[in-house]
């Protein structure tokens, strides 16, 4: 995060100060913490942070009005929608209607459609994150056989793409993939992004493998957090693996605050 810092001063010296607005529908505890997360990064960085708050109950149309004025506002650089959000909404209508250039999880349509292509642009946050840990762990990924369990928009997908990008062969794993195991067991590179608890055991993970954990799992009856996978047993065989929480997560928030200065500089230019 910190190697962020110059960037930020760099704009604000210009006259630019990079400005983030994160829109928070309704009360989730979860996405209350995950914006206070963000909020206290911009504050580290000296990026102005807003977090525009409505009640749950607020009409759609009231809610797509409020992106279409941040998306005129040429001091905000950066929109955000908080997800999920509550029940009643088109989750996908909402996201779609942040302007690309200000979209810094990068849910827009056209922005997708840049990553796929290998066009320049903004790159989605968590996957993203996950690149620069494989970097910075020295992990060549090129040539490597990478195994990504989930096919979801938000990580799945655009990390299948982005390692390809990087020249690793790319297998996707999902909930019909037979003899799931056999699969993972291949993967010099696992990325676990399912959403399911323990889900990748060390059995299941070949000798040396790096793991990289992407679920934030909750489980009745316990306030730990716990990822997709079983930590414990995966670390025995695992040449490298990260935690849950303190892995991904706080790179998806450095991404997030990289996205930012990134969006700010495209509109000074």
């Amino acid at each position: 995060m910190e190697e962020l810092a110059p960037r930020a001063k760099s704009l604000i010296e210009r006259g630019i100060n990079p400005s983030l607005t994160v829109l928070l529908v309704g009360d989730d505890p979860a996405s209350q913490v995950y914006v206070k997360n963000k909020v206290k990064a911009c504050q580290r960085l000296g990026i102005r942070s807003t977090v525009a708050r409505l009640p749950s109950g607020t009409p759609e149309p009231e809610l797509l009005g409020k992106i279409d004025q941040l998306n005129a506002d040429p001091t905000v650089h950066a929109v955000l929608v908080q997800l999920p959000l509550p029940k009643g909404y088109d989750e996908g209508r909402v996201v779609r209607r942040v302007d690309p250039a200000k979209d810094v999880d990068v849910f827009h349509p056209v922005n997708a459609g840049k990553l796929l292509l290998g066009d320049p642009g903004l790159e989605p946050c968590t996957p993203k994150g996950i690149i620069a840990l494989l970097d910075g762990i020295g992990c060549a990924i090129a040539g490597k056989h990478a195994v990504v369990v989930g096919r979801s928009n938000i990580v799945g997908k655009p990390i299948a793409l982005m390692l390809l990008r990087r020249h690793a062969t790319v297998t996707v794993c999902h909930s019909r993939t037979p003899d799931l195991a056999a699969v993972t067991r291949q993967a010099d590179i696992l990325v676990a992004a399912v959403g399911r608890a323990g889900l990748i055991t060390g059995d299941m993970v070949k000798p040396g493998a790096v793991v990289i954990d992407v679920g934030v799992n909750r489980v009745e009856g316990s306030k730990k957090l716990y990822g997709d996978v079983d930590f414990d047993s995966a670390s025995r065989v695992a040449g490298a693996i990260t935690p849950v929480p303190g892995g991904v997560g706080p790179m998806t928030i450095a991404m997030l605050m990289m996205n930012t200065l990134e969006a700010a500089e495209a509109c000074s230019t």
